[in-house]
């Protein structure tokens, strides 16, 4: 296995909901070892910023929201949303200090289908060179809106947390459950797979037989996955007009523990009478996940060698030869170029 690396820049981070985040409401984020104020002003409008005060090192979170500017709890300086400062209050108007020449650095912050995503960009003042991604339900505005939520925190760096959720061989294992997989459902498999965007997909295909849940949703059902760098999967499921998808956002917070949210997006209006029998099941099956790497971690206190094979761990192959391909493009200011094969892979599970 290829040795763990930092995160990639010059690209978007899934950091929470939107609803989390009321008017005047501030907080901190741990994003891939930095401090970041999630806030918004007064009148809606969310913005991110390094949660330390230059002045003296104190958390702006720690303090408050005034108008459309976050102020320090410790001397009262004051910043706007783009990270200038606008006022110190210990100045006197005699003195010839230029107050705007003081800035926090600042995080481009989008609101995309009822999430809050940060961009980590290689270069501080750098803007942004694409947009968070957008979810395939729409509203009559345009927007989707997240129906179910789970969110767990793993004792992983990003790399473990990602490689095991994308594993596709540890299911009638790490889930074994009598609502899901059982180690007598174990058969062989083969899956098409194509290189995407920032990728790889596994094309459209009928779920496995012994995915019990998505028979809930009738007909003739097919599943598409889809990885995209960062560290975001995609599973959309089809049956006739009724579509979900999964969103599994894996957020670094830092070298030794990650998020992972799930959140599930739906066109059927019946689905909300189901949510409550539903999210039980989603909590565990994540915290099965969870579990997985905390005993991991155990073995890895005592750097055991990892082995990946063919064909079941291709998938984590390909994820690290395209964080080795993107790193690379930010470093030298080259195109990416996606280093995924169009291939079948075959295993058993």
């Amino acid at each position: 296995m290829a040795d763990e690396t930092p995160p990639l820049r010059n690209l978007w981070y899934m950091v929470g909901l939107s609803s989390s985040l009321k008017p005047k409401g501030l907080r901190r984020e741990m994003l891939a070892g930095e401090p970041v104020l999630l806030a918004r002003t007064a009148d809606g409008r969310a913005f991110a910023l390094r949660d330390i005060c230059p002045h003296r090192a104190a958390p702006l979170s720690g303090g408050r929201i005034v108008g459309s500017e976050v102020e320090c709890p410790y001397h009262g300086w004051r910043f706007k949303t783009d990270g200038v400062c606008s006022a110190i209050p210990s100045v006197v108007a005699e003195q010839d200090f230029a107050v705007e020449r003081i800035r926090v650095n600042h995080y481009p912050l989008r609101e995309q289908d009822g999430l809050l995503w940060v961009y980590l960009a290689a270069d501080k003042d750098a803007e942004p060179i694409s947009e968070p991604p957008k979810m395939p339900f729409g509203s009559t505005d345009g927007r989707s809106i997240p129906r179910l939520v789970e969110s767990q925190i793993f004792p992983a760096s990003l790399d473990h947390a990602v490689v095991g959720l994308m594993d596709p061989a540890h299911g009638p294992f790490v889930h074994r459950a009598w609502w899901w997989r059982s180690e007598a459902s174990i058969h062989a498999k083969a899956k098409h797979h194509t290189p995407s965007m920032r990728g790889f997909t596994m094309v459209s295909h009928k779920p496995s037989a012994n995915s019990s849940l998505y028979k809930i949703l009738g007909g003739d059902r097919t599943t598409e996955i889809r990885f995209e760098l960062p560290s975001i999967r995609y599973e959309r499921i089809r049956a006739g007009k009724n579509e979900v998808l999964g969103l599994t956002a894996v957020t670094p917070l830092d070298d030794e523990n990650t998020r992972v949210t799930q959140v599930f997006y739906w066109n059927m209006p019946w689905a909300a009478l189901v949510r409550p029998f539903f999210r039980p099941f989603v909590r565990a099956f994540i915290g099965q996940d969870r579990k997985i790497v905390e005993m991991q971690k155990e073995g890895l206190k005592f750097a055991s060698p990892q082995m990946l094979i063919q064909d079941a761990d291709v998938p984590a192959l390909w994820y690290y030869r395209l964080k080795k391909a993107w790193a690379e493009s930010v470093t030298s200011g080259t195109p990416f170029t996606n280093p995924v094969q169009e291939r079948t892979l075959h295993w058993r599970s």
